[in-house]
């Protein structure tokens, strides 16, 4: 069954330490207030203007398999096989902040406000990022409650850890997020832009601990595997 979920802008303003840090201003270093400036008219304008929503649906490891396996371009090996295949329960999704905000991002541009323009679009990226911790969150919290133990849910996206970007063909296929507003175009990017998809693995947290030491992650420029799981970790009041 499907689950659209609608959030209130507020609710999604992610951590003004993530924006800096998607500006360049690592943790510890503080900004100048003309920064600190720009950041809270960025905040507002999201406040604003963002539609932030989500299209979930449960999907079995089968069927997982054949939207994972998508046009055949994945890497040969990869983490996400091994995490899905302990998973305890698995469920495909697609969330937006909405297309108005990257339509902001674009008109700032035009008037020649770059400044806000770039701090807008950190503010946008940060708050779709935690779109998937918030929808990973909820499903947790309701299977910790049924299960009587604790979990840790994870997404994984098509375009990271091996799973090609051609994978959101097969994911919305499935998943069919045109409902909430978002569509694929030929480069299979997404349209809102500021949006983000893939599958929930939730499952004990060992299964989530990835090390980079595949071939593909030379290339990676993130890392975000490394820890990972101790940012999220499971609440100490589960299980």
């Amino acid at each position: 069954m499907k689950q659209r979920i609608e959030w209130r802008p507020a609710d999604t303003l992610p951590e003004r330490g993530e924006v800096l840090r998607l500006q360049g201003i690592p943790a510890g270093v503080d900004p100048s207030r003309r920064v600190l400036s720009i950041v809270e008219s960025a905040e507002a304008v999201y406040l604003e203007i963002a539609e932030p929503r989500a299209l979930v649906a449960d999907i079995s490891q089968e069927a997982f398999a054949a939207v994972y396996r998508g046009e055949g371009r994945n890497a040969p090996v990869t983490p996400i096989e091994a995490v899905v295949a302990r998973a305890d329960a698995l469920a495909l999704f697609v969330a937006t902040v909405g297309a108005r905000i990257t339509d902001r991002i674009r008109t700032l541009f035009a008037e020649n406000e770059p400044a806000l323009a770039v701090m807008v679009d950190a503010v946008a990226s940060a708050a779709a990022d935690r779109l998937t911790h918030l929808i990973a969150d909820r499903r947790a919290a309701l299977a910790d409650h049924a299960a009587g133990r604790g979990r840790l849910t994870l997404g994984y996206s098509p375009g990271y850890c091996g799973w090609h970007v051609s994978g959101q063909r097969a994911l919305f296929a499935c998943l069919q997020p045109e409902a909430i507003g978002v569509t694929l175009n030929a480069s299979c990017l997404m349209d809102p832009l500021k949006s983000v998809s893939g599958v929930l693995a939730a499952g004990p947290a060992d299964i989530h601990r990835v090390a980079p030491g595949y071939e593909f992650c030379a290339d990676c420029k993130t890392k975000t595997c490394i820890g990972r799981v101790q940012r999220w970790p499971i609440p100490a009041s589960a299980g």
